[in-house]
């Protein structure tokens, strides 16, 4: 247990920041998912509506320190590459 009034306050601030992190992990995750099944469901206009809605999230992930940007980047390129092949 820490002795110092600085370093507990840092382990309360640390649990509540890893909470929200979590929460928004979470979220990009099931943004994610959405696109994926739109994708494997084979409709076009419902893959590009998820996607829409999907890349101000992964974005958002990035200026929020929660997942790093060339992720973000390669996730985003790969998704719209499997959109645009779709026929």
């Amino acid at each position: 247990m820490a002795h110092h009034k600085s370093a507990q306050k840092r382990i309360r601030s640390n649990a509540r920041r890893a909470e929200v992190n979590t929460a928004r992990v979470g979220r990009i995750r099931t943004f994610l998912k959405r696109v994926e099944t739109a994708i494997s469901s084979g409709n076009k206009d419902a893959a590009q509506a998820e996607f829409k809605l999907a890349q101000p999230e992964l974005q958002r992930g990035t200026t929020h320190g929660v997942i790093h940007r060339n992720t973000v980047s390669r996730k985003l390129s790969r998704l719209t590459a499997r959109i645009k092949a779709m026929a």
